[in-house]
Formats: C-alpha cells, structure tokens, sequence
C-alpha cells in the first residue's frame, strides 16, 4: 500500500509540473508576441500631417505668385505701334481743324482694356477747356449690322463734350494714322504736324494720371511737355479685325 501510495504521488506530481510548463510556455510565447509588435509614435501622424500641410501651402504660394507675375506682365506689356505719319495723312476722310490742335483716339468697341482710355480721354477734355477737337474712331466690319455698334465703350465716348465719334469701317483710318493698338492716341497742331503720338494709360486697363495725359494737356494749353510719345497699351486692333467680337483680353 505504501508503494501505492508512493505511486500516485508521484504520478500527481508529474502532472503538477506538466501543467505549470504549459502554463510557463504559454506566457513566454505571449511575451515574444507583445515584444515583436510594432510600436506606434503618437507625433508620427502630426508629423506627417504638417509636413503635407507645408507642402501644400508652399505649392499654394508658388501658384499664386506664377498668376500674379504673368498678370503683371500682361498689364504692362505695351501693344504694337505702325508706322506713325510724321503730319496729318492726306488721304484721310476726317476733318482736321484749321485752328486749334485736333486729337484722334482709335478704338474696338469691345475692348474691355479701352475703358480706361475712355476715362483718360474724358479728363483729357474736362482739362482742355475747348481748345482742341477730338475724334475716336471705333473699328466696324464692313458686314457688321447696327448692333456692332450698340456698345457701352461707344456710348461712354459719345458723352464725353467735346468729342465726336466715328466709325472706321475697316479699319481704314487706323492704318492711315499708324495705329495697331487699341486707345492710341494722336494730337496734331493746327498746321497738321504731329506733336504727339502713344497711349494715355500708364498699363492696360489701368486709369490714372500718366505722362500721356500729362503730354497732351502740357501742348494744348501751350506749354512745354517732356514727351512726345508713350507706350500704347490696349488690345491689338489688328487681331480683333480679323476675328471680330471672338477676340478676348484678359480684362
């Protein structure tokens, strides 16, 4: 009986110390599982986050920066000026006053750049005082109807006192006077000699005081001007004749 008992002792025993070497084995196992696990770093995804949000806002600057640098040069790229008669053009069908000054602006009437002449012609006038006559000159196809010249441009020159508008069916009179450009502007003294030749904005579609201005006003009232000519900025009348009302600026 002692032996038996000896035996089932031991045999309890064994099992004892099966069980606690799975339960051992086990644990280890889990550990190995948990150490071998990737760790997340909490600034990993803020980190990433700002680095994608600085990319972003760089490309962002860098676009806007492009826009305004080719808009820029849009604005203040002058326009195309022929071969500008050095006095009044013979052949020309507009009636050239005998004594005072005479000034003649060319014009499309669907350039939105032009406003901006428009406006520098009206203070033009205003500062003159009726010491010159004026002319604008709007381009017409010949096979336009009667809306063609249906436009605010037109009727914004028209109001101006002082100024007579005129259809260059065409733009007949426009190569006549060596214009290429939409508001350029010329002034001849009553003998017919040219004493001004340019435009009276100083970038496309921007008014305000300009030496153009400046010039004109310095000749009428008899006084001396440092220039005698300008840059024209405007859209290209030359374009806009060949294509018509399909012909867009940026303005």
């Amino acid at each position: 009986m002692v032996i038996a008992a000896l035996a089932r002792r031991q045999k309890r025993t064994a099992q004892l110390l099966k069980v606690r070497f799975y339960s051992a084995a086990k644990w280890n196992a889990a550990c190995c599982l948990n150490q071998a696990a990737p760790r997340t770093n909490p600034l990993q995804t803020p980190r990433k986050n700002l680095l994608a949000t600085a990319l972003l806002g760089i490309a962002w600057t860098v676009s806007v920066a492009l826009g305004l640098r080719i808009l820029f040069n849009y604005e203040t790229t002058p326009g195309q000026i022929g071969a500008v008669p050095p006095a009044w053009p013979s052949a020309s069908k507009i009636g050239r006053s005998n004594d005072r000054p005479t000034l003649v602006m060319l014009a499309h009437p669907r350039c939105p750049c032009t406003r901006a002449s428009i406006s520098e012609l009206a203070k033009i006038m205003a500062r003159a005082q009726g010491r010159m006559d004026a002319y604008v000159l709007f381009f017409k196809p010949r096979q336009s109807g009667a809306a063609w010249e249906d436009s605010a441009l037109r009727g914004s020159a028209a109001a101006i006192p002082g100024v007579k508008v005129l259809s260059d069916v065409d733009g007949v009179e426009a190569r006549r006077f060596g214009a290429e450009t939409s508001g350029h502007t010329l002034l001849f003294d009553r003998d017919g000699g040219l004493l001004f030749s340019g435009g009276i904005t100083q970038s496309r579609g921007h008014a305000g005081e300009n030496a153009g201005e400046r010039a004109i006003v310095s000749m009428v009232n008899n006084q001396p001007s440092a220039r005698a000519s300008t840059f024209v900025f405007g859209c290209s009348l030359g374009n806009r004749s060949q294509l018509g009302d399909k012909a867009r600026c940026l303005k």
